[in-house]
């Protein structure tokens, strides 16, 4: 038989393909089985992160002076868009030294399978109950705000819990106060038409929306929140897509005169490239003008200058430690430390 012939033959591609595998170098085979290692250890992690996360919680942090002093008072921080259950106890941890002398720490861990506003509204009661809280403080970071807001109508209306203080920080009054419109175009068509965002496109756009926006972030904070946003502990694509729908209908108007008795406070930056401060700040004062006492802090100086308590503590404590002795003064004196 020719040569050229016993080529095409079982036996010959057989020999050719040993050749080839023998070629194939030790350390790629084990550089491409650790890659697809990490990936499939990654890929576990975050399922069973999100597993763990179907449910709306309230996740507390301890804090040894708060827990004892003020055992029937908590605040509630509301986590703003994309923010991780960890980065809202982070936020708390940073801010612990102005909020701790008046209750303690508390944060809304949403639910992965998407914002639920009857299951926020729940978790917050259980926990109101469980934990004997009298004295609610709410802090709504970013859109966390418009949240707060609803649910401590809902509350006052359902339970009859009185909820003290909300405090907005940097949060749109309506979708018309946020700067960028495109992403509603997007996120909130797609997801009301039955669209998911796949994983598989989130890296792309976490990255390219902080990199439009890098002139209110170091690059430093485009790796650190992109990162996150990758990691397993992000909040799921779902969540993302029912928070960007729930800021898109809002309507503040309809929770007018129904939150009681509760103080209301704003704190924005005039630079912040996120939100229209000027137009948000103007509409809160004036729809909820029964309850707001404050709507002059500015957080100058910070950066980003979009709610960013867990990046810029030394600016936002301070402005908080006023707020708070000015509405919530602390007695003078005596064993023990009380509020009211």
């Amino acid at each position: 038989m020719n040569p050229q012939d016993r080529r095409g033959t079982p036996q010959a591609r057989l020999l050719a393909e040993s050749a080839a595998l023998k070629r194939f170098s030790r350390r790629s085979f084990l550089g491409g089985a650790g890659a697809a290692s990490l990936l499939a250890a990654d890929m576990l992690l975050t399922r069973e992160v999100q597993s763990q996360r179907r449910t709306t919680r309230i996740l507390q942090v301890a804090d040894d002076f708060a827990d004892a002093y003020y055992p029937d008072a908590s605040w509630f921080l509301f986590p703003g868009y994309k923010t991780s259950w960890e980065e809202a106890q982070w936020i708390l941890n940073t801010l612990r030294g102005a909020l701790n002398k008046r209750a303690r720490l508390a944060a809304v861990g949403y639910s992965n399978l998407g914002l639920n506003i009857t299951e926020v509204v729940n978790a917050v009661t259980d926990y109101v109950a469980a934990e004997k809280i009298t004295k609610l403080f709410f802090y709504g970071h970013s859109f966390g705000g418009m949240l707060a807001t609803q649910v401590a109508a809902r509350l006052l209306a359902l339970n009859g819990i009185q909820v003290q203080f909300i405090l907005l920080d940097s949060s749109p009054y309506s979708a018309h106060d946020v700067l960028d419109q495109s992403w509603f175009d997007g996120v909130v068509f797609l997801y009301e038409r039955g669209f998911r965002f796949p994983s598989t496109l989130r890296g792309g756009y976490e990255l390219g929306e902080r990199i439009i926006h890098k002139d209110e972030r170091s690059w430093r904070q485009i790796l650190d929140q992109t990162l996150e946003q990758l990691s397993p502990i992000a909040p799921s694509n779902v969540l993302v897509q029912t928070e960007s729908a729930y800021i898109y209908h809002f309507d503040g108007s309809q929770f007018a005169g129904k939150l009681g008795a509760a103080k209301m406070a704003y704190l924005g930056n005039p630079k912040d490239q996120t939100v229209a401060y000027e137009t948000a700040v103007e509409t809160w004062a004036v729809v909820f003008k029964d309850n707001m006492v404050s709507s002059n802090l500015q957080t100058t100086g910070a950066a980003p200058a979009h709610a960013s308590p867990g990046w810029n503590p030394q600016v936002y404590r301070p402005l908080l430690t006023d707020l708070l002795d000015e509405y919530f003064p602390l007695p003078r004196g005596g064993s023990r430390v009380s509020i009211f």
